[in-house]
């Protein structure tokens, strides 16, 4: 019975989860909640086992055994930011921000600024199978 509670539960946050990331893009009512749902959708189509989450006090989160990505909104940018992003292949060079940490990568994207759907859908592939891995792959070479 506490294990059925605690699905029911669970499947609420994300339904909530959900519910608040589509809030945050209505609010947001320019070209970041138009490219906030861009990103959104080519995450879902990506993978679509992938769970919304809302944590840090408003933060869209999607994840798949572990944190995928995260995306944050500010006054001039859309951030991607991938919680393992240093160790995935990045042949299209979406990672444009922070390029000298260990861990994390993100993509900044500015108004007027396109995503490569292909590039981005390959990352959204590639971090899901570090996450089920369990594993840490060294960072790659940049070129």
């Amino acid at each position: 019975m506490a294990a059925m509670a605690k699905k029911v539960s669970s499947a609420n946050a994300r339904m909530d989860a959900s519910a608040l990331i589509d809030r945050r893009i209505r609010e947001l009512g320019d070209w970041r909640g138009e490219m906030l749902a861009r990103v959104r959708n080519a995450i879902r189509a990506a993978d679509p086992e992938v769970v919304e989450e809302w944590k840090w006090r408003g933060v869209p989160v999607w994840e798949h055994d572990g944190i995928i990505c995260t995306g944050e909104t500010y006054q001039n940018l859309v951030k991607v930011t991938f919680a393992k992003g240093a160790a995935l292949e990045d042949p299209s060079r979406l990672f444009n921000s922070s390029l000298d940490g260990n861990v994390r990568r993100a993509i900044d994207i500015h108004e007027g600024e396109d995503l490569n759907g292909t590039a981005f859908t390959a990352l959204i592939l590639a971090a899901v199978a570090l996450n089920a891995s369990g594993g840490k792959r060294n960072a790659p070479a940049r070129k």
